[in-house]
């Protein structure tokens, strides 16, 4: 790495950025003043952003679309404060282990900042690559003004890093979501009388074949397809035998199949139960393991993994892996906080990453 290289200049400005975004209530939806900060961000330091709702990005200099573009991304948005906070969730606060705690601080503030400081940086010098920055919204709720909107207003992308809380460690596959909405059959009657098919007994096999159902295929990193019924409801009244029973199913969905063949498959093994998806559009996303970005991980010392949770990675058609600092276990809980020194390692490791790097 370059002399020139200041870690201390680039992580004086990361936190300042991150505690002006804590102190920015930035709910999912209501992102405006978020926006606007990370907006006159990239103004205050001569670059050019570009903007599309609530979300902001960055192409630095020197575009060449001959080369490979690699993206840069995390969100802006936050879940609502869950109750039990004993701290104020939008006062930026240190404590005495260095933790600064704040809504967002962990998920994924320090991802944006390391982000976007990691841009400022490696803008500044030639690489092998185009590099572009998003600042993307609606993220924790998956929405459709979020990156999804602003996908055909990128250049092409060839691979991202999205910014999210993995302690640093590269997840290279991320499960998908599918929530199915699904209707069994009876026939009404009197509960008094032998008369009526009743639709929740209908519904018993069927759930357990949901249960026990598993696929020719399984994920080397995510594991098997997970199907789980989550939610039943049946019944007008006890002493009538219902003639429907509905089930909600939660699929959380690998790399092995895209959500479109899970559907398919889990449509076959119940043909008594009509199922429709409430969206199939949060698919799996993988990288090779033995892509440039993956391989200099590992010989940074980085282990790869599989993430259960979701990201915008659901959203996106190209290559991507999520990397960031701090830990999941504190995404979405009161009193959440990050330490100072996860956002310092991050910025490093993303330059000692990215810099010079052919992808």
């Amino acid at each position: 790495m370059d002399s020139s290289f200041d870690l201390d200049e680039l992580y004086y400005t990361a936190i300042d950025l991150l505690e002006e975004l804590i102190h920015t209530p930035s709910i999912s939806r209501e992102e405006n003043d978020a926006a606007d900060l990370i907006e006159q961000f990239f103004v205050h330091n001569n670059i050019t952003p570009h903007r599309h709702g609530n979300n902001v990005w960055a192409i630095a200099n020197g575009y060449d679309s001959t080369r490979p573009t690699l993206l840069l991304n995390s969100h802006i948005d936050t879940v609502k404060p869950v109750e039990g906070w004993t701290r104020h969730p939008f006062n930026a606060e240190v404590d005495e282990k260095l933790r600064l705690y704040g809504l967002g601080s962990n998920d994924a503030g320090a991802s944006l900042v390391s982000l976007i400081v990691s841009f400022l940086y490696l803008s500044q010098r030639p690489q092998p690559y185009n590099l572009v920055m998003l600042a993307s919204c609606e993220e924790e709720v998956s929405g459709k003004n979020g990156i999804e909107s602003v996908i055909p207003l990128l250049p092409h992308i060839d691979v991202a890093i999205v910014g999210e809380p993995t302690d640093m460690q590269p997840a290279i596959a991320e499960k998908g979501l599918m929530v199915l909405d699904g209707t069994i059959a009876g026939v009404s009657g009197h509960a008094a009388r032998n008369e009526g098919i009743n639709a929740i007994y209908n519904a018993l096999p069927i759930i357990e074949t949901l249960k026990s159902l598993t696929f020719e295929r399984t994920s080397p990193t995510l594991g098997p397809v997970k199907i789980s019924v989550t939610q039943i409801h049946a019944g007008t009244q006890h002493n009538v035998v219902p003639d429907c029973c509905s089930i909600v199913v939660d699929v959380r969905t690998t790399d092995a199949y895209s959500n479109s063949e899970t559907l398919e498959l889990i449509t076959k093994a119940v043909p008594q139960c009509k199922l429709v998806p409430r969206s199939t559009r949060l698919n799996p996303s993988s990288i090779s393991p033995n892509h440039p970005i993956i391989k200099r991980m590992v010989l940074m010392g980085a282990t790869p993994f599989g993430s259960p949770t979701l990201s915008d990675q659901a959203l996106m058609p190209w290559q991507s892996v999520k990397l960031g600092p701090g830990s999941s276990s504190r995404s979405h809980t009161a009193n959440e906080f990050i330490y100072f020194d996860e956002v310092r390692s991050a910025i490093e490791t993303y330059i000692k990453l990215l810099d010079g790097l052919n992808i």
